[in-house]
């Protein structure tokens, strides 16, 4: 018998089509429907949030008497009143959905109110009468560090014989920096909507990218079993990591409420409320202690990563590994040790966000590449071209993954002439020595992220797929749509699969009733992962029908086959065919279930963790970025003047999706590393908690220069239709500004200066590393 999960469809109708988002038109004309835009049930309920005002210390009283009797109050939520679980920590114990008497961050909540309206609710919880006894919140990282404050113990990597090479080293370079947090700002804050329903169960519409955890959680709280709860998720305005973990806590106060007063409740953050309670990037500190030769080629490196957890471990200690996992970047470090440290502070606690972890662990590393680039006096290109990964001898990780299939050194040759690289760094050097005030700077720096959740289990998906009589197909699955065109991709994969018009295929709400126990829309796995379980069930219906067929028409089956929307088979040396819809029917009349579920998990890989050795991912995705940036040294601020961009996305599933992610991810990277910073004060308050006080790029920090290119190759590994993962890998090409404003600053040195400068790079820091470089030159010190 025939087995069709190796044939390629005939028809290119949806092969490599550079579609439309499913639901741009919706979008456009405001007609998508977000968790906020359901139309509520007769009687529905707002809750409000109560939280803490100080970021340390223990109630000593809460009254909530006022907030009772306050006008529109139905019920008032408190800890006591939760009949199951009160811990809803993702991984590890530690997130008290609320509290009566420990505080541990500012923000963190107390009490839900439920209101007949948004309003009233809001107004009710300001009522509350709560005294604390204050206590000295540690709020900083390092003192974290010393004061062995963590959260998750630490974890070590090591490769080689560090102090017998870091001995013999010609040179000898050793460097800090701290690398900022940064906030989603999801567009559509974080919401739930839940409806009772019989048998004590519950509906329950979530913004978020882990529908089954949402599920698993709300039946915890509430002490019921996983199938009385539906969660039901058509589509997110924004997630980034946001929503991962952290959507699950509103969902079950919404639950909660809705328990107690019988009637549907709606829980939605106002966005300050949202900025203050949920949590952000890991703001990271770290260190290397680096040995190379003349030549600037790293013999030896150790290498430290210490991530700002805030006070729980939520993701942390996933976020730390990837960290570790990519403080090498795309470079073969020889003789290496790596440590990650998941550091306690009196913080909200900080989740997932775009890259998890790999971004900040890259920073330390490319900062290494440009000091030592000053250090031997050559262009930092040359250096990191030197310090790539190689053949064999210089093709493994520090946790002992081969680098296969290695894309970067041919990738990174053809960004340097399309960007033609070498010429403007000449005319850049020369600009430089006849501008007093206004300097420039560029830089490439390459891109290698593994692709793969770091936890095992996580990497399986499923899909269902059912096959109406008239040929028309509903697609579920288990990923979440959060504007980045995961639905359009496996609607493709489907049609591909098929060899049919996407437009005769509909996605559905991800629903928990119909793909259960899922793993979260994450790690860039999301089509890896939900777009092959689909390809998997299309394929075994295809299978099925042409079964049918082959018995029915009496026909060799390998004679049938799928094209443009046709089935056609020979037929005693006939060419015969049918419309898919024909077939759908022909095989329902005939008795053949035209329903299936697929199923795929991630093959090859594995990490002992003990050992710190495995292949953690299942291959790399590549890229490099060449920024161009103008710095005005009276002031320190600066523009990004020019970006080139070839990213790898391996056999393109569709070129107009991945393009934007990719020119969305650098944005959002270029953002991190410049404009957006996260500020506390020293009592813990979050004083960047809107957009008046924290700062997004604008359509207007978009370069005027802005070329982005796909490097198409198959990925060499068995993936959906060979495509490579693009949501994640795009935002650390961003580091090149971050790289590119250092390159500006250190030419008033005649680049043998190499000025420290962390993140975000705000004009305040860049101009602080500009007066730094000049002392350090008036007093004459180089590296």
């Amino acid at each position: 018998m025939r087995n069709l999960t190796d044939v390629t469809p005939t028809n290119t109708a949806s092969k490599n089509s550079a579609r439309k988002h499913e639901s741009a038109p919706k979008h456009v004309a405001g007609e998508a429907t977000y968790v906020d835009d359901i139309i509520e049930p007769r009687g529905t309920l707002y809750g409000a949030v109560g939280f803490s005002s100080i970021a340390k210390g223990k109630i000593t009283a809460l009254d909530l008497s006022e907030v009772r009797a306050s006008e529109g109050v139905v019920d008032v939520l408190e800890v006591d009143d939760i009949p199951g679980h009160i811990d809803i920590a993702a991984v590890f114990d530690g997130d008290p959905l609320l509290t009566k008497d420990d505080i541990k961050y500012q923000g963190q909540p107390i009490f839900v109110v439920a209101a007949t309206t948004e309003l009233q609710a809001r107004r009710a919880v300001r009522k509350a009468k709560i005294d604390y006894q204050e206590m000295e919140p540690l709020l900083n990282v390092t003192q974290a560090l010393e004061r062995e404050q963590f959260v998750r113990p630490s974890h070590y990597m090591k490769r080689g014989h560090y102090d017998e090479a870091m001995a013999q080293a010609d040179y000898r370079l050793q460097a800090q920096q701290h690398v900022g947090g940064q906030e989603h700002f999801y567009l559509e804050g974080q919401v739930a909507l839940v409806v009772p329903m019989e048998d004590q169960g519950m509906l329950v519409y979530s913004s978020t990218q882990h529908p089954s955890e949402v599920q698993k959680l709300v039946a915890e709280v509430l002490n019921v079993p996983f199938n009385r709860i539906t969660v039901d998720m058509r589509r997110m305005g924004g997630g980034f990591g946001g929503k991962e973990s952290q959507a699950a806590a509103w969902a079950c106060m919404a639950a909660l409420l809705v328990l107690k007063t019988g009637r549907a409740v709606k829980v939605r953050l106002p966005r300050s409320d949202d900025m203050t309670m949920t949590g952000k990037r890991h703001p990271f500190y770290n260190t290397y202690d680096i040995g190379f030769d003349e030549n600037g080629l790293i013999q030896a490196a150790d290498i430290m990563v210490a991530g700002d957890c805030g006070h729980s471990a939520d993701l942390s200690d996933a976020i730390v590994d990837r960290a570790m996992f990519h403080a090498d970047n795309a470079y073969y470090l020889p003789n290496v040790t790596i440590a990650g440290h998941r550091c306690m502070t009196n913080t909200v606690s900080h989740t997932a966000f775009r890259g998890f972890g790999g971004p900040q662990g890259m920073m330390i590393i490319e900062r290494a590449m440009d000091d030592i680039a000053r250090a031997v006096g050559c262009d930092p290109l040359d250096v990191r071209k030197r310090n790539l990964y190689g053949g064999v001898g210089r093709d493994t990780t520090p946790y002992h993954q081969q680098v296969e299939h290695n894309l970067l050194p041919e990738l990174i040759e053809q960004l340097e002439t399309s960007s033609d690289y070498w010429q403007r760094r000449a005319d850049i050097t020369q600009w430089n020595q006849t501008s007093r005030v206004l300097k420039r700077g560029l830089a490439l720096t390459p891109v290698k992220f593994g692709i793969s959740f770091t936890l095992q289990h996580l990497n399986q998906a499923g899909a269902l797929i059912h096959i109406y009589t008239d040929g028309s197909i509903q697609v579920n699955h288990g990923g979440t749509e959060m504007g980045q065109g995961l639905h359009t991709k496996i609607i493709q994969i489907v049609a591909q699969a098929l060899s049919l018009n996407p437009d005769d295929i509909q996605i559905t709400a991800t629903r928990t009733d119909k793909v259960p126990n899922t793993s979260p829309t994450a790690a860039s796995s999301g089509t890896d992962l939900n777009g092959q379980a689909a390809k998997n069930a299309a394929l075994i219906l295809k299978q099925r029908i042409c079964e049918c067929i082959a018995e029915h028409k009496g026909c060799e089956i390998e004679t049938v086959r799928f094209e443009d929307g046709q089935v056609r088979w020979r037929e005693q040396d006939q060419e015969e065919s049918m419309s898919f819809a024909q077939a759908a029917q022909f095989a329902y009349v005939n008795r053949v279930s035209l329903s299936a579920t697929g199923y795929y998990k991630t093959p090859k890989i594995w990490y002992d963790r003990n050992a710190a050795k495995g292949r953690p991912f299942f291959y790399f995705a590549n890229g490099a970025a060449v920024s161009e940036v103008i710095v005005d040294t009276l002031t320190g601020e600066y523009r990004v003047v020019a970006v080139d961009i070839l990213h790898d996305v391996g056999r393109s599933l569709n070129p107009a999706v991945d393009l934007g992610q990719i020119e969305g991810g650098f944005i959002q990277g270029m953002g991190w590393l410049t404009t957006e910073e996260l500020k506390w004060n020293d009592k813990g308050v979050l004083t960047s908690n809107g957009p008046a006080t924290y700062k997004i790029p604008a359509i207007s920090d978009t370069p005027p220069r802005f070329k982005v290119s796909l490097f198409e190759r198959d990925n060499d590994e068995e993936t959906v239709y060979h495509s490579k993962a693009v949501g994640e890998p795009p935002f650390m090409l961003a580091i090149s500004v971050w790289s590119a404003l250092r390159d500006a600053v250190s030419s008033l040195s005649d680049y043998t200066i190499s000025p420290s400068l962390d993140s975000p790079a705000t004009p305040e820091r860049v101009l602080d590393a500009v007066m730094a470089t000049r002392d350090q030159l008036r007093q004459g010190e180089t590296l």
